[in-house]
């Protein structure tokens, strides 16, 4: 029998009963101040959490929990029984506990041909009669727990999605196995809630009275799959940074990687200070940042190093970089060379196709800070940056119908060709055209893994359910912009274009300044699930997030993140705004 769990720092067969279709469903087939050094080194601090720890959102605490008793051998027993759950293959029942102590049955199972699930279930004592689905990170083959959640209440469950290659770089699951591209898409989620209902029924002797998911980045991405294939699993759904645009939006990764590396890396942003050949300084994007909010900061009043609105920005770096051009062209450490500037310009654009049509957003103004890791080499991320493990491998097996080839065991050595005589033959990112994503050729694993359909009437309406969406407004990884357009979408679509009646039933929060998922310069610490339970049973609509933003462990910031279309506007003390001890809830108001 396996072991019991062990938690990571991550704080975040089955029979016909529930089985389903193997094949897609038939409509899916400079320099600056010691305080400005501190800024910039938390936000790089914080890029790398969210890189290290996989794209998962982890929930704040609601509040303090007590040490719960250690379970009754009754409880125990109750547990243990769970390992002949009817019509499912359980590989393990057995009373665990999370770190603080709270003890609860854990139960591991397995739905063909290769989804492994766990549940974290409370004793019924401390059972709050709901469920809760816990999204996933990246391409996150692995099991992860949710023990703040167990300790509220919450039954929980996970999945590694159908197989086990883990985060990032975690595609070669997906390598000619059309039924594990379909697990990862949709598939693991649904079969996975259904049977841990199947539990809970089982254990607790009543079904759940209200069912959730939460997630974020491909969490979020699950979360609007669910709302769109099957809107009767949850009465409720907080979907973070949604990865909904799948394809297009690691297809353009690598895109964007290709302007950082072409040209023996003419435009990457970070110099050789010492002549030995390897980047070791990354001051270009200090300035960088400090050229943007130079240009915007203010735009919303409030000097405070947060973009409000990126798109009200009108940033231009062939404009605004002027007097910060190289002389001669001739690159050094305080100065940015034309190659460099066009870097910039492609990151913020985004790419176009050969007929100069847009294909996917670029990098929101604001975000620049997370470029870093993501996507320069240099040591600072031992010139491994975040994006070749995120998406390096992606292109080989999952966007296209038919695998072009395993790719290369070094995905950083863009000098070599790929072999393609080799069985199987590799196939490089490097090599990869961005025009095979307006020509259709990802377009069958859309079909499988985007989760893009603005039509949420049977969730929505019929089911009567509820979503919230977020998103940072300062996301360099999952960019913000198709998010609000998505929103809106939803609205036109499901709503006949009546952003009231949207609003009734689904609302949208753009964090400014926040990173992807959470960090960054602004506000970006709320529970993420508690509005959405007061909204689904209280029938108390979120009209904004109260967030808070946090430097060594004070709070230095608190405002609302206010639902789509509104936004915080200050309203504090007059001439104060520029002032941090003014930089809280009182001060601002949803206008």
């Amino acid at each position: 029998m396996p072991a019991p769990p062990t938690h990571r720092a991550r704080p975040e067969s089955a029979s016909a009963a529930v089985s389903d279709s193997v094949v897609p469903d038939s409509d899916a087939t400079a320099k600056c101040g010691c305080a400005e050094a501190n800024r910039r080194q938390v936000m790089r601090r914080a890029t790398m959490a969210v890189l290290l720890f996989g794209l998962m959102v982890w929930s704040p605490s609601g509040r303090p929990a007590a040490q719960t008793p250690a379970a009754t051998e009754s409880e125990r027993a109750a547990c243990d029984a769970l390992l002949q759950t009817r019509n499912l293959t359980i590989t393990y029942a057995g009373v665990s506990a999370t770190r603080n102590g709270t003890s609860y049955c854990y139960v591991k199972g397995i739905l063909p041909p290769a989804i492994q699930f766990h549940a974290q279930l409370p004793l019924p004592s401390n059972w709050n009669g709901r469920f809760l689905k816990w999204g996933d990170g990246g391409k996150d083959g692995d099991l992860d727990f949710a023990d703040q959640r167990v300790v509220e209440g919450y039954a929980v469950a996970n999945s590694n999605t159908g197989h086990d290659s883990g985060a990032e770089p975690g595609s070669s699951f997906a390598y000619d196995n059309r039924q594990a591209e379909i697990d990862f898409g949709y598939r693991a989620v649904h079969l996975t809630t259904v049977a841990a209902k199947t539990l809970v029924r089982s254990y607790y002797g009543r079904a759940p009275e209200y069912s959730y998911f939460e997630g974020c980045s491909t969490g979020g991405r699950q979360g609007l799959m669910e709302a769109q294939r099957y809107p009767d699993d949850f009465d409720g759904i907080v979907a973070g940074a949604p990865a909904n645009h799948y394809q297009d939006m690691n297809a353009v990764r690598v895109w964007l990687l290709q302007r950082m590396f072409r040209d023996d890396f003419a435009g990457a942003l970070a110099f050789d200070t010492d002549g030995d050949g390897r980047f070791d300084s990354v001051r270009k994007m200090d300035m960088l940042a400090d050229a943007v909010l130079a240009r915007c900061d203010r735009n919303d009043g409030i000097k405070d190093g947060v973009i409000d609105d990126p798109l009200s920005c009108d940033f231009d770096p062939r404009r605004d970089l002027a007097d910060e051009r190289c002389a001669g062209d001739v690159d050094a450490d305080d100065c940015f060379t034309a190659a460099q500037v066009q870097t910039i310009h492609d990151f913020h654009a985004g790419p176009h196709d050969s007929q100069e049509r847009p294909i996917y957003a670029g990098k929101p103004i604001g975000s620049e800070p997370g470029w870093t890791r993501l996507f320069i080499p240099y040591t600072g991320n031992r010139f491994n940056p975040g994006a070749v493990g995120l998406g390096g491998d992606h292109l080989n097996y999952l966007f296209y119908e038919t695998d072009p080839g395993v790719a290369p065991s070094d995905l950083l050595d863009t000098s070599r060709s790929a072999n393609r005589n080799a069985l199987p033959p590799e196939w490089a990112w490097w090599d990869f055209d961005i025009n095979d994503v307006p020509d259709g050729k990802g377009d069958v694993m859309r079909q499988i893994t985007d989760a893009t359909d603005p039509d949420l009437s049977r969730f929505l309406v019929d089911n009567d359910g509820k979503l919230v969406l977020y998103h940072g407004w300062a996301d360099a990884l999952v960019v913000p912009q198709p998010t609000l357009a998505y929103y809106h979408d939803v609205a036109e679509t499901t709503f006949d274009g009546d952003l009231s009646a949207t609003r009734e039933r689904a609302r949208l929060f753009m964090v400014p300044g926040m990173g992807h998922c959470r960090g960054g310069n602004g506000p970006d610490t709320w529970d993420r699930l508690r509005p959405l339970v007061d909204w689904v049973e209280r029938g108390t609509a979120p009209d904004a997030l109260i967030a808070t933003h946090q430097t060594d462990g004070e709070v230095d910031n608190e405002r609302p993140i206010c639902a789509v279309p509104q936004r915080a506007v200050y309203t504090g003390p007059d001439g104060g705004a520029d002032d941090p001890a003014n930089w809280v809830l009182e001060n601002f108001t949803c206008r």
